[in-house]
């Protein structure tokens, strides 16, 4: 891309909507994160195991991965505006329903139906990183919205154990899914898609469509816009981007579901020193994914290929990620602490590009979150495997060190992934072989 494309343009509608996803996906990840937080506080009334546990963490995974296929396609055919209400509006009511929770089986119940109304977030934040920001502002822009993700987890530790100690657990979910059912009002009454936007401008609606930006008229026309959806899984495109997504999930949804407990038990912490010291991995990883925003975003500015930086930023992201591994073997708290916020941050420096190949690689706007879906699909496999298996073998071996070291090994294969599997990152479907 040229370098005369960083030019100032009149009117940054563009960069309200961004924010405004932000903190939609900061409220998302609060109340997913939410029970993780809440766990270690709630044995007196539900006495679970560690492998129990592990499942009911997991239970949110296994209804939210398995509705990412109809979620992405839900999200290319209703639009960001409906969608994201919609699902705000239900993960916040079972969010709230969550205090009702008596048993496993109705924790495990709500959990389940929470993941559903949560799964078209990411693919409906990918759909407006598409329509509304250019190919050079593509990676920063995501990175802002994925970052929320780390905010809501960051924010999770101290707003729920102060709820907690305040409330108590049940009045904490209440007033949690409250939170998600003004956000989906405000997302409602403020988002238009850039063409039917009566605040935009002429020049910014011209940035959009020279740089690259989908939806525009055009873009669903020529030999992209009839590929079908079932074929997208005939290009090795996308099935590296499942592979690799799933990868990078085994890192992150540590710090999602385990890491409170890892804190507590295995280093000691207390109520209060988890809610001052546990957001720390959070904060550097939002930074860490903002930084590799940016700076892919420059890079292809100053003509750098797409297939270059994004290569590059995800591999070189997993490659730091593995530092988990070692930070069960370090003898002090602050220094555990500091390697897993190198690992935390060296997964969302690749985050901010994987989930900016979805419209990179997508023929046609019409599968930009069919391609989010279909790869947070698999993706959030390890949602489901995570949690069980980091169970489990706590149970069997009473401490974190077996997973911690299994879960940097996958991240190994995530940087292999990206940087030898994928191939090209451009519009599938351009090249005449269904392998390219």
């Amino acid at each position: 891309m040229a370098p005369s494309l960083r030019r100032t343009v009149r009117g940054r509608l563009r960069w309200y909507m961004i924010s405004y996803v932000f903190a939609g996906l900061v409220i998302n990840y609060l109340d997913r994160a939410s029970l993780g937080v809440a766990l270690p506080f709630m044995g007196e009334t539900f006495n679970l195991t560690k492998t129990e546990e592990g499942m009911i963490l997991a239970a949110f995974f296994w209804s939210y991965d398995f509705f990412q296929l109809a979620a992405g396609w839900f999200v290319d055919r209703y639009g960001p505006r409906r969608t994201f209400t919609f699902a705000a509006v239900w993960w916040s009511l079972f969010t709230s329903l969550t205090a009702l929770a008596s048993s496993f089986a109705s924790l495990f119940g709500v959990r389940l139906l929470l993941g559903i109304g949560e799964s078209p977030a990411a693919t409906t934040s990918a759909k407006v990183v598409g329509r509304w920001f250019p190919r050079h502002e593509r990676a920063l822009a995501t990175g802002i919205w994925d970052s929320g993700s780390r905010v809501g987890g960051v924010i999770a530790l101290p707003v729920v154990t102060g709820l907690i100690a305040w409330l108590g657990w049940r009045w904490t979910f209440a007033v949690i899914g409250v939170v998600g059912l003004v956000w989906a009002f405000g997302w409602w009454r403020a988002y238009r898609d850039p063409q039917e936007h009566p605040k935009i401008t002429e020049e910014e609606l011209t940035y959009l469509r020279e740089g690259g930006a989908r939806g525009f008229e055009g873009d669903d026309e020529g030999e992209g816009d009839r590929i079908r959806w079932r074929d997208l899984f005939r290009y090795r495109t996308i099935w590296a981007m499942m592979l690799g997504f799933f990868c990078l999930n085994m890192v992150v949804y540590f710090f999602l579901t385990f890491f409170p407990t890892y804190l507590v038990e295995e280093r000691e912490f207390s109520l209060l020193k988890l809610g001052l010291f546990g957001a720390i991995p959070g904060l550097v990883a939002i930074c860490g994914e903002w930084l590799g925003g940016w700076l892919a975003d420059r890079r292809i500015a100053a003509g750098d290929s797409v297939t270059k930086v994004r290569k590059l930023f995800i591999s070189g992201g997993f490659l730091v990620s593995t530092v988990i591994g070692v930070a069960v073997w370090v003898p002090e708290a602050w220094m555990a602490l500091a390697l897993l916020s190198v690992a935390y941050a060296g997964s969302t420096f690749a985050a901010a590009n994987i989930w900016s190949l979805p419209a990179d690689v997508a023929p046609a706007d019409r599968h930009v979150a069919s391609i989010g879906g279909i790869q947070n699909f698999a993706s959030n496999f390890a949602g489901i495997i995570s949690p069980i298996m980091i169970g489990v073998l706590v149970d069997r071996t009473s401490s974190f060190t077996v997973p911690l070291m299994v879960i940097a090994g996958v991240a190994l294969l995530g940087a292999f992934t990206y940087a030898v599997i994928l191939k090209r990152v451009e519009p599938i479907g351009l090249r005449t072989s269904a392998g390219a």
